[in-house]
């Protein structure tokens, strides 16, 4: 993205930039005699990194600069004139860090590049073991390296921060790496220097936001852990204190703390281990180089340590404390306490002493080398006392004066062993002293006043487990435009920076640099207690102090102390303590160097202002006259030396520099960058983010001052009640999440300011995150405005009154509205001033998109965030006069009568207590009183609106109301008519005007509680909306949840009763109609009747499912609520003592008709008539002992005439009474062919009484017999045509037909396509497949077209895809008709009796399915007709006239058409009644195909007399030709053979015989070859042929085959070719069962 300003400076133009000014200037001088030294680039300067004499730029294009004393290359730059790192040109660098004497540039890959002084290996180019490269001059790669993982992989890096003798680096996975020497690394490890980039693995698993390195010490700014990740030891004192553990950092630090022990954590003493990295072997290289005339201070424990070597004991008053060991391995020890009875008597001793060592020592030794020496090595020094030495960091250029001539005075740099033992014994004197009775923990003894909550969450040396960078993938850095992440997990994913942080520190701590209460070093990461809690956002270490800046813009600091650089005098300073600020002073940027800091603050001005404290030039006479001062005064320690500043103090130049957007400090230099306001691009960034930061002050300050104390004070219930506390609880709540917002955004603007080059105003979180910013903004002005509206605000001042005491003028101070002369503090207007932060959210946008052309994507970004948050803005301030006016209302209208309608949300609109509006044909002395608010319309009767009183009311919910005005008729009346669900009433206004406004406000609130603008237009007459029924019969309690027609429920809804009845469905005009679900409790059984079927105003009405509560399940017709139709009732379950299915007719809820009741448990089933519940009329009835009755039925028993036949054939016709018992006459016949004729009494199962005449036909009359027996059976069963005519008659009915053929066709189509499209859409779980049939059933076919030739396909296919979904009316025909037929003849039904009905059935269900096609498609001709042929163009005259000549008429038959869409399902039922009837006949069948098929192919050709002519000689066996012999068996014939088998995977007959005529194609071209000429079948060659195939084929069930086609074959190819090839196959089959020969 090109910024404003590089359009305007183009890089063509050879003038200076306008962005990125470098400014740099020596720290050391006198504020009135600083002169900051302009760098002159030819393009901007992204970011500048100080070192102690030397210094990097990183310039826009990835160019870096050097200037200073650069040792490495014995040249010394100037600032003015920097030289480019050639070797860096085209590596697209993009971060520079400079250390002590050691340079590192990171480009945009993610590759280190480091150059410099390479003896403690800081620079990465030390191989392990070995000291090579003391000095690298020219910038070469460093390979981070991940080896844990297989295979290793190479981290990218996004951020350095550099030491003297040490080097970090943060990866993209927020990890950090370290290099160099020395404790400050964190590495666990003893062997220095570490050459290569190791993982810091106490900080694994933290997300590692910000790095900075001091001279020895390191700082790591790490979000915290989740709240559920904390430290287990915590855990119960937040319970204790009711605290909630998804509560913010920021609300947790407010909370009353717990009283807990001091905190010191163990330090270690470095010996043996700082001596490897401190050997004058790796010293050597610098005081080369300084021996070339420049002078340098070197880094702390650069001198020979021989004179430590031995135990140093420090006595005093037979005191002896052990407080520097020299073992061979380091020492852990607690510190001991300081005695409290110490001398000072001798202060001018003490004086002398700081004399000499000022003014001999000093002049002859490195000043920084001593403090480091002496303080590093030794573990005990107090801190107050430590001055004494690190007095010393004068600058250099003073030490250079003093001496000049220090080359090669390596060897004399170390003081004598009596000389440290009296300095550390003054040490002891002055810090006992001072310390008088404190604690023996260093740690400040208030700091335990800290809430518990700060506390540091991982224990000293305990890795922290888990992974928080998994739940925070958000990564962003201090160091990015976008800032840093959020910490909490609903905050990862939002991109803004985070505020719950904690920081880190280890390393040397002999200044108390480390900030952990001690002067004690830490070989690895350790949590800052004391800072955790307070939103640190960035931290800075100088050489041995540190710096952390705070999202409140507070800077605490601790360290070293000499100059003043920590910007106060607070003791102790081992830990951090807040810097002290001029008021109106607010920091958003630091650095600290050597002996100062540097912090960018914002003024009364938007343009930013410098502070600085630390060390400052003075004159000499200056010098000497406060040192004659310290010598006298006894209130002063007599270390200090006045050349410093110590509160943070104006740089009076800065205004001349623009504006500042970030600093640097390093050694005793400064530097800053700033631009030149252009456009008012620079001017407006900065004003939006002073604004965002001044804000988050405030709201700091308010919730610490007021928020926070009220809401944790015992009282505050007492005093607001119950309901205003919970709103209280809301408004702190959601202020909480607005400050936090706010801070957050602070930060994220301020990350956006340092980074110079990403200023891409498209990425301004007010326009990424704008519905976060303006949901939150909204919430919180709900919050205030219900507290306002429901009067929470005058008790809560008046507890604020009470509570505050002190702090009431602190409060007054943050008060924004003009005050009463009683000095009290507006808390509404206080509580709704963040809401004027919208507009300058508006303002600056608006600025912003005016430094922009109109056509680009910035400024269209820019305006339309300005339009949404001044839009907001505007919408915000309307809900606070609402809120206002409504508090009003209720204080006018205050009484008990009128709070039952006072609600938070709530908010008057207008109201007619003026009788602007009444009720028409209101009774002359009713008075009527209407208020409308925001949600509801408020009808109160006998009002006396100045008393506030009325005696009821009714509330007319908004979601659920209907305004229409009455259009004028004449009579004057100026009429609204206003609908609800249960009412509808008309309002009569007086006048026009009051009658617009009336509706013009009804419309709006109507609109708006519905979700629209609100802009006054009608709102819609169907709407989805809740409504709880209170009068209406039939709905009376229920709650009603979904769409409405002009007050009336319609469409989707969902309707529940208090009673547990519940209705989830479709509604028309009030009722439910359509599809529906229902749920009604059955209080008997405890349990529910449920139904999900159709409905019809109001009662289930069609097809459906019912689940009764005791068990029983129907499926099928309803109406008006009652089963009617066709229908399936189960009943109970097997585990049950009564299980028992119904299928078949109902009437009016009573089984009337034919149905099928398949009793379960007796092992019955019954096919017959039923009326009233009860078996009536013609039946049949199978047992399971396979005993067959056929009669007739009265009230449920068989009596009169009837027929048993039982399982082995014997039948009995005559006279039945009381179900089953044979009473009266009858004939006995017996399967032989013998005959009993007489009177007959008794059970069939328990024996017979019989008087009558026994007869024995004659041996010519059996046959006769027996047939004349079988042949009365179906006598008393039901004709199959008046079977499942209630099936028909519901398929008839789907097509809107009031009986069969009785219906418009073209109703019947559309009623098909309707029935299709709903299925379609309401069915979410169809497959692919099924949503295509769907489609394609929707289209209406041409119906009304002639059927001929060319068309009747069509029909077929459409028919086929219509049976195969069950959503299509002939579709639900066939499935229903398969369960009833499966249900009658499956089970005891399946008895070989039932199959001449069966085969019936199944015709007559063609006969009936065929009437219902034959009306949907007209043109079909009658059954057994002929189609016509389709007339034919002139141009396809020769075509057709051929087909004609060839082809045949084709019949149209009902079988043929229906029968492959029927038979496939009903063929397994049916083909098993038929192998039961063949049983016999098969299995001699069976018997002789065994036999036969033993033999060989040859023997069994000449058995049946086939032709020597016609037997093969050659087989084929995977495509070789082989001989047949005589052996050969299977070989002859076997495509034909292979062809017939397949008969029995066919269903229907026309494939069966289609099975049949592919055979004897078969036969015949495996003939041909054996004969010479061409020849015609004759039966007595054909017939042998056919013999050996079907016998070769082995087909089973062969005879139930051949009845199932003699059966429901089409009548028209009987006398056909394929008729004579069916007779031909059903004598081979007689041949096979009745030949005696074979």
């Amino acid at each position: 993205m090109e910024n404003p300003e590089e359009s305007l400076a183009s890089e063509q133009v050879p003038r200076p930039p306008e962005r990125g000014l470098l400014h740099v200037w020596h720290s050391a001088g006198h504020n009135k005699q600083l002169c900051p030294e302009r760098v002159l680039l030819s393009r901007p300067v992204l970011q500048v990194s100080l070192g102690e004499h030397h210094g990097l730029l990183l310039a826009q294009g990835g160019q870096v600069y050097s200037f200073g004393e650069l040792l490495w290359r014995d040249l010394s730059i100037p600032v003015s004139a920097p030289v480019p790192e050639v070797s860096l040109l085209g590596k697209m660098v993009v971060r520079v860090a400079a250390g002590g004497f050691h340079c590192g540039a990171l480009n945009e890959q993610g590759s280190v590049y480091m150059w410099g002084e390479n003896t403690a290996g800081q620079c990465g180019q030390t191989e392990k073991g070995t000291v090579t490269n003391l000095t690298v001059p020219d910038p070469c790669p460093v390979s981070v390296v991940d080896s844990e993982v297989v295979p290793p992989v190479v981290v990218r890096v996004v951020d350095l921060a550099c030491g003297r003798e040490h080097s970090l680096a943060l990866s993209a996975k927020n990890e950090l790496w370290a290099w160099g020497s020395g404790c400050q690394l964190g590495l666990v490890t003893s062997t220095f220097p570490v050459g290569k980039p190791q993982k810091v693995e106490h900080l694994a698993g933290r997300h590692v936001i910000q790095v900075a390195c001091g001279a020895y010490h390191s700082l790591a700014l790490v979000r915290s852990l989740p709240p559920q990740d904390y430290n287990t030891q915590n855990a119960p004192k937040k319970k204790e204190r009711g605290q909630s553990p998804h509560c913010s950092v920021t609300e947790r630090e407010e909370l009353p703390a717990v009283e807990d022990a001091h905190y010191c954590p163990l330090g270690v003493e470095l010996t043996e281990v700082m001596k490897g990295e401190t050997s004058p072997q790796v010293r050597g290289p610098r005081q080369r180089l300084r021996a070339g005339g420049m002078s340098l201070s070197s880094s702390p424990g650069s001198e020979d340590s021989k004179s430590n070597t031995k135990d140093t004991k420090l006595e005093s008053e037979g005191h002896t404390d052990n407080a520097m060991q020299t073992d061979s391995s380091p020492k852990v020890h607690l510190l001991s306490g300081w005695r409290t009875n110490k001398n000072l008597s001798d202060e001018l001793e003490l004086q002398n002493l700081f004399e000499k060592l000022s003014d001999q020592s000093l002049d002859k030794r490195d000043t920084d080398s001593l403090s480091s020496h002496t303080s590093d090595d030794s573990c005990v020094s107090s801190t107050p006392s430590t001055d004494l030495l690190t007095s010393s960091y004068k600058d250099d250029s003073n030490t250079k004066r003093q001496t000049p001539n220090n080359s090669g005075m390596s060897g004399s740099h170390s003081s004598s062993p009596v000389c440290l033992d009296e300095v550390r014994l003054c040490l002891e004197k002055e810090k006992s002293a001072l310390q008088g009775l404190k604690s023996s923990s260093l740690t400040n003894i208030h700091q335990k006043g800290k809430t518990a909550a700060s506390r540091r969450r991982s224990l000293p040396g305990t890795p922290t487990h888990g992974s928080p960078r998994r739940r925070h993938p958000c990564a962003c850095r201090p160091s990015s435009a976008g800032g840093a992440p959020a910490a909490a997990p609903e905050e990862a994913e939002d991109g803004l920076p985070s505020l719950e942080t904690e920081v880190w520190s280890w390393g040397r701590g002999s200044e108390g640099q480390l900030g952990h209460g001690d002067q004690l070093a830490r070989l690895q990461p350790l949590c800052i207690k004391s800072l955790t809690g307070e939103e640190v956002i960035k931290v800075s270490a100088g050489s041995h102090h540190s710096l952390a800046l705070t999202a409140q813009c507070q800077v605490y600091s601790w360290g070293s102390n000499m100059f003043g650089q920590l910007g106060h005098l607070n003791s102790p300073v081992t830990v951090p303590q807040q810097t002290k600020l001029s008021d109106g002073l607010r920091v958003w940027d630091l650095s600290a160097g050597q002996s100062h800091s540097l912090l960018l603050a914002d003024g009364d001005y938007v343009q930013p202002v410098l502070l600085y404290c630390g060390q400052q030039q003075e004159p000499m006479s200056v010098q000497t006259e406060r040192l004659l001062q310290s010598h006298s005064s006894s209130q002063r320690s007599p270390k200090r030396v006045e050349s410093y500043t110590v509160i943070p103090t104006l740089l009076p130049f800065c205004i001349e520099m623009g504006y500042v957007s970030s600093v640097c400090s390093g050694g005793q230099s400064c530097a800053v960058l700033a631009d030149h306001n252009v456009m008012g691009f620079i001017s407006a960034i900065h004003e939006l983010a002073s604004r965002e930061r001044h804000f988050y002050c405030w709201c700091s300050s308010v919730r610490k001052i007021l928020l926070t104390p009220l809401r944790y004070r015992e009282s505050v219930c007492p005093v607001l009640g119950e309901q205003c506390t919970h709103l209280f609880f809301s408004l702190c709540e959601s202020f909480v999440q607005l400050s936090t917002l706010i801070g957050r955004h602070a930060t994220a603007l301020t990350y956006f300011l340092h980074n110079v080059q990403g200023w891409d105003v498209t990425i301004l979180p007010l326009l990424t995150h704008t519905e976060y910013f303006m949901g939150i903004y909204k919430k919180y002005c709900y919050s205030v405005g219900d507290f306002q509206v429901m009067g929470g605000f005058q008790p809560l001042h008046k507890l604020s009154v009470e509570s505050l005491g002190f702090q009431q003028a602190l409060l007054t101070q943050l008060s924004v509205s003009d005050q009463s002369v009683s000095g009290d503090v507006d808390l509404v207007s206080m509580l709704y001033w963040p809401l004027q932060q919208l507009h300058q959210y508006s303002r600056a946008l608006l600025k912003l998109a005016a430094c922009y052309d109109v056509l680009t994507v910035e400024y269209q970004s820019l305006d339309q965030g300005h339009k949404n948050y001044e839009a907001l803005s505007s919408s915000l301030l309307r809900r606070k006069n609402e809120a206002e006016t409504t508090f009003l209302f209720w204080k006018t209208h205050s009484g008990k009568t009128t709070e039952c309608l006072r609600l938070p949300r709530r908010r008057v609109v207008c109201e007619s207590s003026n009788r602007s509006l009444t009720l028409q044909n209101a009774g002359r002395f009713s008075n009527h009183w209407f208020i409308l608010f925001n949600d509801a319309l408020v009808h109160t009767q006998g009002t006396i609106p100045s008393q506030s009183f009325f005696s009821t009311h009714h509330i007319y919910p908004l979601t659920c109301l209907w305004v229409k005005p009455v259009t004028e008729d004449g009579s004057g009346l100026h009429a609204l008519k206003i609908t609800c669900p249960e009412e509808s009433f008309t309002l009569v206004a007086s006048t026009p005007e009051e009658k617009n406004k009336w509706l013009r406000s009804l419309n709006q609130a109507v609109d708006q509680v519905l979700g629209g603008g609100g802009q006054g237009s009608s709102p819609a007459m169907t709407r989805t909306a809740s409504y709880m029924f209170t009068a209406e019969e039939r709905f009376k309690d229920a709650h009603y949840t979904g769409s409405w027609l002009a007050g009336r429920v319609h469409g989707r809804g969902t309707m529940k009763w208090p009673d547990g009845r519940l209705y989830k469905g479709n509604f028309k005009n009030g009722l439910e109609d359509g599809y529906g679900e229902c749920v009604i409790p059955n209080k008997l059984l405890n349990k529910a009747d449920t139904y999900q079927g159709q409905w019809r105003e109001g009662k289930i009405h069609g097809f459906g499912k019912y689940k009764y509560a005791s068990g029983e399940v129907y499926e099928g017709c309803f109406c008006d609520g009652q089963r009617h139709g066709y229908g399936m009732l189960s009943s109970g379950k097997l585990a049950k003592t009564s299980s028992s299915v119904f299928i078949g007719q109902w009437v009016h809820d009573t089984k009337t008709g034919y149905g099928v009741y398949d009793d379960i448990t007796r092992g019955e089933k019954y096919m017959g008539m039923w009326l009233d519940d009860q078996r009536y009329g013609n039946a049949v009835v199978i047992t399971q002992h396979g005993v067959y009755f056929e009669g007739t039925f009265r009230e449920n028993k068989m009596s009169g005439p009837g027929l048993l036949v039982s399982d082995d054939d014997t039948i009995f016709h005559g006279e039945f009474s009381d179900d089953w018992t044979i009473s009266g006459k009858g004939v006995l016949s017996m399967p032989n062919g013998d005959s009993l004729d007489g009177q007959f009494s008794g059970e069939w199962s328990s024996g017979l009484k019989v008087v009558g005449t026994y007869t024995k036909p004659g041996t010519d009359e059996p046959m006769s017999k027996e047939r004349n027996g079988l042949n009365r059976l179906d006598k008393y069963a039901v004709p199959a045509d008046q079977r499942w005519i209630c099936v028909f008659d519901e398929c008839w009915s789907r097509l809107g037909c009031d009986a069969a053929g009785r219906g418009e066709r073209t109703t019947a189509w559309e009623n098909i396509a309707v029935t299709i499209t709903t299925a379609r859409r309401q069915s979410p779980d169809l497959s692919r497949s099924q949503t295509k049939v769907l489609e394609c059933l929707e289209f209406i076919p041409q119906y009304g077209d002639p059927v001929t030739t060319a068309n009747y396909d069509n029909i077929r296919r459409y028919l086929t895809k219509a049976c195969e979904t069950p959503y299509h009316p002939l579709g639900w025909l066939v499935e229903t008709l398969v369960t009833a037929y499966r249900m009658t003849y499956v089970g005891v039904g399946s008895n070989r009796r039932l199959l001449r009905q069966a085969v019936q059935e199944v015709q007559a269900y063609i006969t009936h399915f065929y009437s219902i096609v034959r009306f949907l498609f007209p043109g079909l001709p009658e059954d057994g007709s002929v189609l016509q042929e389709a007339p034919t163009s002139p141009s396809k005259s020769r075509h057709s006239s051929y087909k004609a000549g060839q082809g045949s008429a084709v019949v149209v038959s009902a079988s043929s058409l229906l029968l492959p869409l029927l038979l496939p399902r009903l063929y397994p039922p049916l083909f098993t009644l038929y192998s039961l009837q063949e049983e016999q006949e098969e299995a001699q069948y069976w018997e002789r195909i065994l036999r036969l098929n033993k033999q060989p192919d040859q023997s069994l050709l000449g058995f049946l007399g086939v032709q020597e002519k016609f037997w093969p000689l050659w087989m084929s066996i995977l495509g070789e030709k082989k001989q047949i012999v005589s052996s050969s068996k299977d070989a002859c014939f076997v495509s034909a053979v292979e062809t017939l088998q397949q008969i029995s995977t066919r269903f229907t007959p026309s494939d069966k015989l289609m099975v049949i005529q592919k055979t004897f194609e078969e036969l015949t071209l495996e003939v041909k070859p054996l004969l010479d000429c061409d020849f015609l079948w004759c039966m007595d060659d054909l017939f042998p042929l056919f013999l050996y195939v079907v016998l070769r084929a082995r087909i089973r069930n062969l005879g139930a085959e051949v009845s199932l086609i003699e059966d429901l074959m089409d009548p028209n190819i009987q006398h056909g070719e394929l008729g004579l090839m069916f007779t031909t196959l059903k004598a081979c089959y007689i041949q096979i069962q009745h030949e005696t020969n074979m």
